[in-house]
């Protein structure tokens, strides 16, 4: 699920921590699946999220946060600086 306001975008993401690789990998539903090899703990792959996402699109690592789910693998991100349909386009197709 995604909500768009000019420059401002909520996005769901399903996180898969201590994978092999840190990588945007596709949808499941209506999340983003997004791989990284940091552990769950102390907000490492939250930050490893933000990280992978912001190469992703492009953006500098300030711009994308997350903002809801930190302790769960179901999590939404906003991405800042982005109109959506720039940021759709920069992602894995549905």
């Amino acid at each position: 699920m995604a909500s768009a306001v000019p420059e401002l975008m909520r996005l769901s993401i399903k996180v898969v921590p201590r994978s092999s690789r840190n990588a945007v990998v596709g949808w499941v539903g209506t999340a983003l699946k997004i791989c990284v090899t940091a552990a769950p703990e102390k907000g490492k792959a939250n930050e490893a999220v933000e990280g992978v996402l912001a190469e992703t699109l492009g953006l500098p690592r300030d711009r994308v946060g997350v903002v809801a789910g930190h302790a769960a693998s179901r999590k939404t991100v906003e991405i800042h600086g982005m109109e959506e349909r720039e940021v759709r386009k920069r992602l894995p197709p549905r």
